[in-house]
């Protein structure tokens, strides 16, 4: 069963998605998952095939656009602003702790890609989440830094300069995530396998969605640079945690993230490796996504 809900955040709403198993046992109050999805992405996209899996295994599931993006509200538009992020989860766990049918008392959270970082960053320090798991997970603070190519600090300095001319223009500057065509990739020279797939998920039929406009407004990198979302996990994260990890390691960092978060959390209960997959495979690919799904679903009901 699917339910679209509107989530109170300030003074904006976020739009959300309620996955809830068909047969409810009106007797026993539902596990419950919040859902933290890949940076660019809306919550039709990857999130809702993890949400709608977790749900026909007994575990509701909410997957939201997050503030600024997508159907939620928030202007600037297209804003990803990591620390927003984090406390668009907090807020939708206030929405789904109220809905009858859900014990607050079980709920857990999912990160995937960039989504992983954001939940983790979260349940540091937001402690009704009760169990942590996470598919593909990414820091985007290591992942941003990575690509600047004269150092962070002087990328810093060159936003800083493009802030100035925006607040005298009045133009906010928005940048791709990804190139819109295979073309255009091949183009600038990105015919790395992740790109491509990357490329084919997000910019096609396949996985393309109206409402993902694959822009980023370029303000918001310079949060990007200077976040850590692992920063005090190992101090502060003391929830079970779950990562599932694409067994092909390209170029995103997601397998190399997943495995210091491993070593990083207090209390790390299960790693799954999927032979074979690649980061954007664990978007959709249903040999991928039924896997880890079902690895998941032992996980929340062992551990909500």
């Amino acid at each position: 069963m699917l339910q679209h809900i509107m989530i109170p955040r300030g003074p904006i709403d976020l739009a959300a998605d309620l996955y809830l198993p068909d047969n409810i046992d009106d007797a026993a109050p539902l596990r419950a998952v919040v859902l933290s999805t890949p940076g660019s992405s809306v919550k039709e996209q990857i999130g809702a095939n993890y949400a709608s899996r977790l749900a026909a295994r007994g575990v509701a599931a909410l997957v939201f656009d997050p503030a600024h993006q997508g159907r939620s509200g928030g202007e600037p538009r297209d804003l990803e602003d990591p620390y927003r992020r984090g406390e668009d989860i907090s807020y939708a766990i206030d929405a789904l702790s109220t809905i009858p049918g859900i014990a607050p008392e079980r709920i857990g959270v999912l990160g995937i890609c960039a989504g992983g970082g954001y939940a983790v960053h979260t349940a540091r320090t937001d402690h009704r989440i009760k169990a942590v798991g996470t598919v593909v997970p990414g820091n985007m603070g290591t992942s941003f830094r990575g690509f600047q190519p004269d150092g962070a600090a002087a990328a810093l300095d060159t936003m800083a300069d493009a802030r100035v001319e925006e607040t005298h223009s009045g133009e906010l500057t928005r940048v791709n995530w990804l190139p819109d065509t295979l073309e255009e990739a091949t183009a600038v020279g990105l015919t790395d396998i992740d790109t491509t797939q990357a490329v084919t998920y997000y910019r096609t039929e396949r996985g393309g969605h109206a409402h993902s406009t694959n822009r980023r407004l370029a303000r918001g990198d310079s949060l990007l640079l200077g976040y850590d979302a692992y920063h005090l996990v190992d101090q502060l994260m003391t929830q079970p945690l779950q990562v599932v990890l694409a067994g092909r390691i390209g170029n995103t960092g997601s397998y190399e993230s997943g495995m210091r978060l491993w070593k990083l959390a207090p209390n790390p209960v299960d790693l799954m490796v999927i032979d074979g997959a690649g980061h954007y495979e664990m978007y959709d690919e249903p040999e991928y996504v039924d896997a880890a799904v079902d690895r998941l679903g032992h996980f929340y009901l062992n551990n909500l």
